[in-house]
């Protein structure tokens, strides 16, 4: 039996990016599609038509009786909003580190140093059962969704051995296979150096290279591969290698660049062709105009500066350079413990370091965001022919999501032509 088709009508807005077969960069990142008295026809998964209600109800007259309608009176219709850096599936928490920095803050690169950190997460993370990392991760997922999001990229990288990098994403498919949200799976085997190969980084490197990313590409556990560029990490050689064994493998690199000072992360993005280039705290004018001239998205991480304190990312000043930007939680438990990327917007949009619009914030966390995981033909637009995937705010505009700051604003979320979080919770 066919299902009914879904008309979300009356809207305040719709809000959309004009989509141009690629991340939108400079100016096009305020260029928003605003309909006025919106609506939506969607048929299946797919969105069909987009028009002013009065258009809707004049195209469809005939088949009203057999459609299911969602009355958006006084509220604003969004594609569904898209993370794309996350570490979202591990185990335990990290409290206990964000408590120390009220006696004796140690930074985030000492914690390393002592073996805390990523590397405490890596232990909790190995020992835990598989079915209890799914649970908690599942709940998150569905903190996600309350917020509005509909698709997320997930990271491993806190198993530094095989067994457990699988084990992470094998778990990483189960969600995508049993929860609403679209999971994009990415394998991060290159996090950190590994506490028993401090003494040897190029053993571990060639490990990565020799066995980790064939048996992760042969069991089809990642659509990308990415790596950390720091010196007390990977060095800028040791990524190229890491990154490029990947595309030989299938896998399409992102990379963790100039995190906490330069050390060539952008340039090395720009010359392996990165699917998309994140931190960029300390990347060069050079290294971000090389990302520019590629088109490569710099996925942005203010929740993380926010909660541990680092320096901002210059949003600013990669927008005016013509770098596309996205924005996302950096969802994980030492560094950004949030599933709120609507926080991330207000934290975007507020702080004068950032310096972003209102306009900016939405096309980086929807059509930017979804080029920066290589899903931008699918999602991230309302247009036709694109999965039906939306958000329905209880705003009446779309500047009010960034002016009322810190509140979940989410009435209605659509997730492939389905009602999946409905007057704020989820189904």
């Amino acid at each position: 039996m066919l299902k009914k088709a879904l008309w979300i009508k009356n809207a305040s807005q719709v809000v959309t990016a004009k989509e141009n077969k690629g991340p939108l960069a400079g100016k096009e990142m305020r260029n928003l599609t605003v309909i006025e008295n919106g609506s939506v026809w969607i048929e299946g998964d797919q969105i069909v038509t987009v028009g002013t209600t009065k258009d809707l109800e004049q195209k469809y007259e005939r088949g009203r009786n057999d459609v299911t309608i969602i009355d958006a009176s006084h509220k604003i219709v969004t594609p569904g909003l898209i993370d794309p850096h996350t570490h979202a599936v591990y185990a335990g928490s990290r409290e206990e580190e964000f408590y120390r920095r009220f006696e004796r803050p140690p930074s985030y690169l000492d914690l390393l140093e002592e073996g805390g950190g990523i590397h405490s997460t890596v232990v909790q993370t190995q020992e835990e059962y598989a079915y209890r990392i799914y649970q908690q991760s599942y709940e998150r997922l569905t903190s996600f969704l309350a917020h509005g999001v509909t698709t997320i990229e997930v990271k491993s990288g806190y198993g530094l051995e095989l067994e457990t990098e699988l084990k992470q994403l094998q778990i990483a498919k189960m969600l995508n296979d049993t929860h609403a949200v679209d999971v994009i799976s990415t394998f991060l085997g290159a996090h950190v150096v590994p506490l028993i190969y401090k003494k040897d980084t190029q053993k571990y490197v060639n490990l990565l290279i020799h066995e980790m990313i064939p048996q992760v590409s042969s069991y089809k556990l990642a659509a990308f591969n990415d790596a950390v560029c720091l010196p007390n990490a990977f060095s800028f050689k040791q990524c190229q290698e890491i990154l490029e064994a990947g595309k030989r493998y299938g896998m399409l690199p992102k990379i963790h660049a100039d995190p906490f000072e330069y050390c060539r992360g952008a340039e090395l993005a720009a010359e392996v062709g990165a699917i998309s280039a994140d931190y960029l705290l300390y990347a060069s004018d050079e290294g971000l105009k090389k990302l520019a001239e590629k088109r490569i998205v710099a996925t942005l991480l203010p929740g993380n500066s926010l909660f541990v304190g680092m320096k901002w990312p210059d949003a600013r000043k990669m927008i005016d350079l013509g770098v596309p930007v996205a924005l996302s939680t950096d969802c994980n438990p030492g560094s950004s413990p949030t599933t709120s990327q609507q926080f991330v917007m207000n934290l975007a949009c507020m702080n004068m370091n950032m310096n972003m619009s209102p306009e900016e914030v939405l096309v980086a966390t929807t059509i930017n965001a979804a080029h920066a995981i290589n899903q931008g033909d699918k999602i991230g637009s309302i247009e036709a022919g694109k999965q039906a995937d939306l958000a329905i705010f209880n705003v009446s505009s779309y500047r009010t999501l960034q002016y009322q700051y810190g509140l979940n604003h989410i009435d209605c979320v659509v997730k492939k032509g389905e009602v999946v979080v409905e007057n704020g919770k989820v189904l």
